[in-house]
C-alpha cells in the first residue's frame, strides 16, 4: 500500500467528490420533485393518466442506469433536429447528459416510493379530514403528503444510497467524478489498488453521512422501522 500515492493526488480526489457530490444532489432534488407528482398521478383511477406514468416507470426502473446514460449520451447524437435546436448546447455536455440520466432514474423509483406510501395510508385520517370539511386539494397538502413523505423516509433513504452508488457510472462518459478521478490515478501510477481504494472511502464516507442524515431525521420524526 503506497500512500504517498494518496497524499500526492488527494486534491484530485477531492475535486472528483465536489463532482459526484453535486450532481448525486442536484439529481435527487431534480428527481423529487418529478417524482411527487408522479407518485400522486399514480395512484389516480383514470387509466389515461395511469398509463404514461406506469410506462415511465417501468422503463426506467426496468432498465439498467448504464444503459439509460448510454442513450442520452450517444443517443441523442443521431437526431438532427435535435442537433440544430437550442437543447443541443445542453445534450453535448457529459454533465448535462449524466445528470438527466440520474434524475429520470431515481425519479421513476422515488416515484413508485411515493404511490406505495400514498396508498397505504390510514383510511382514519383520511375520513377525519373529510369529516373536517377539506377538500381533496387541502387533504392531500396537509395529510395525505406530509403523513406519507414521513413514512416513506426509511425507503427513500436506500434510494439516496443506491444513487449515491450508482453515480459511479458517469465517470464512463468522461466526468471526472470519484470514479473518474481513480481511473486518471490508477493509469498515472499503475496502482490500482490505491486508485480504488481511495475512491471506495470517499464513497463510503458518501454513504454513511447519508446514513447517519436519515436516521437524525427518523428520531425526528419518531419513524419505526
Amino acid at each position: 500500500m503506497d500512500f504517498s500515492i494518496i497524499i500526492n493526488e488527494y486534491p484530485f480526489y477531492l475535486e472528483g467528490l465536489w463532482t459526484t457530490t453535486w450532481l448525486v444532489t442536484l439529481a435527487l432534488i431534480f428527481g423529487l420533485a418529478l417524482a411527487i407528482p408522479m407518485g400522486i398521478l399514480r395512484t389516480s383511477e383514470n387509466k389515461i393518466i395511469q398509463f404514461p406514468i406506469w410506462a415511465f416507470m417501468y422503463f426506467f426502473r426496468g432498465s439498467p442506469l448504464l444503459v439509460q446514460l448510454f442513450i442520452i449520451y450517444y443517443g441523442a447524437r443521431q437526431f438532427e433536429w435535435l442537433r440544430e435546436s437550442w437543447m443541443w448546447t445542453y445534450f453535448q455536455e457529459a454533465w448535462f447528459c449524466a445528470l438527466l440520466a440520474f434524475t429520470l432514474n431515481t425519479g421513476a423509483y422515488t416515484a413508485e416510493i411515493v404511490r406505495g406510501v400514498i396508498s397505504t395510508m390510514p383510511k382514519g385520517e383520511l375520513e377525519a379530514a373529510k369529516a373536517y370539511g377539506m377538500s381533496k386539494w387541502q387533504t392531500l397538502r396537509r395529510i395525505t403528503l406530509p403523513n406519507s413523505l414521513r413514512r416513506g423516509l426509511p425507503a427513500y433513504s436506500n434510494e439516496v444510497i443506491f444513487m449515491i452508488h450508482g453515480s459511479a457510472i458517469a465517470g464512463v462518459v468522461t466526468i471526472i467524478d470519484i470514479t473518474g478521478v481513480a481511473r486518471v490515478v490508477n493509469a498515472r501510477y499503475y496502482a490500482p489498488f490505491e486508485a480504488y481504494f481511495m475512491a471506495g472511502a470517499l464513497y463510503m464516507c458518501l454513504t454513511f453521512s447519508a446514513i447517519f442524515a436519515f436516521k437524525q431525521w427518523e428520531k425526528r420524526y419518531k419513524i419505526e422501522q
